[in-house]
């Protein structure tokens, strides 16, 4: 099975953009040629923008605090367990305090860095970063694997406690899913919503089958296409019926 993520939300495709590049961040770090480490360094600038959001901190505090209180109130709940409740609850309290002691605008430790910039502004030019644009960044290319990794590392930490607080979110949001099977009559597929709208759709179809998922969604209907899996043409509607699963994701409230 192959599993595709659609977020209803701007807060929730913020979060995945984010997962998405902490993630690729690293596992560029962790590899050892100093071209693994450009790209680390190039993702680093592309979490920085994505950060740069004024209210990123607030909303993730303000999600933390009221999962919080929604767990909580579950702990007299026969069918959940203390010790897993415990210790999710200690997660969250644990991010909070790390979100909450941030201080100052996210991301100002790089920006300050006027070498960082220099490179930030040649890397979104075509092959902008080659030795002969930068030789200052092409010496730092040429210094040690640990070197490298530990410049990447000191670069991020200021912003881990984001990944932090935004990994739990996650975490609870598909965790908190309800799957149901359907079957896309010649490729297209619609649910009525009646008001209700999910934060996270997750579709899981067959990799056997040629196909990939559109999702269009609102308050009042869900359409999903499922379009042919080719390259090389414009793309055409998958005309079979394709059998997949849907999941309904909704932070509790």
């Amino acid at each position: 099975m192959i599993s595709y993520e659609f977020p209803l939300n701007e807060k929730v495709r913020t979060l995945l953009r984010l997962e998405d590049l902490f993630a690729r961040m690293t596992l560029f770090t962790e590899h050892d040629h100093c071209m693994d480490h450009h790209m680390a360094m190039i993702t680093l600038f592309e979490i920085l923008d994505v950060v740069s959001r004024a209210d990123l901190k607030s909303d993730l505090l303000k999600e933390l605090e009221r999962q919080k209180r929604v767990l909580a109130g579950l702990r007299d709940n026969p069918e959940i367990s203390e010790d897993a409740l415990d210790a999710i609850l200690g997660e969250i309290e644990q991010a909070y305090g790390l979100l909450h002691a941030m201080s100052g605008k996210i991301g100002q430790h790089l920006r300050d860095n006027e070498w960082l910039m220099s490179i930030r502004q040649r890397a979104v030019m075509p092959g902008g970063t080659c030795e002969f644009d930068l030789p200052s960044y092409h010496y730092w290319q040429e210094q040690d694997v640990a070197t490298r990794r530990d410049d990447l590392r000191t670069w991020l930490a200021p912003l881990l406690p984001l990944h932090t607080g935004l990994k739990i979110i996650l975490q609870l949001l598909r965790e908190n899913g309800k799957t149901f099977h359907f079957t896309a009559q010649q490729g297209t597929f619609q649910q009525m919503q009646g008001g209700r709208v999910s934060q996270l759709l997750r579709v899981r179809i067959s990799k056997e089958l040629a196909c990939i998922p559109e999702v269009g969604a609102n308050k009042y209907a869900i359409n999903i296409r499922f379009i042919s899996a080719n390259f090389a043409a414009k793309s055409t509607l998958f005309e079979q019926d394709v059998p997949f699963d849907l999941t309904f994701c909704n932070l509790s409230s």
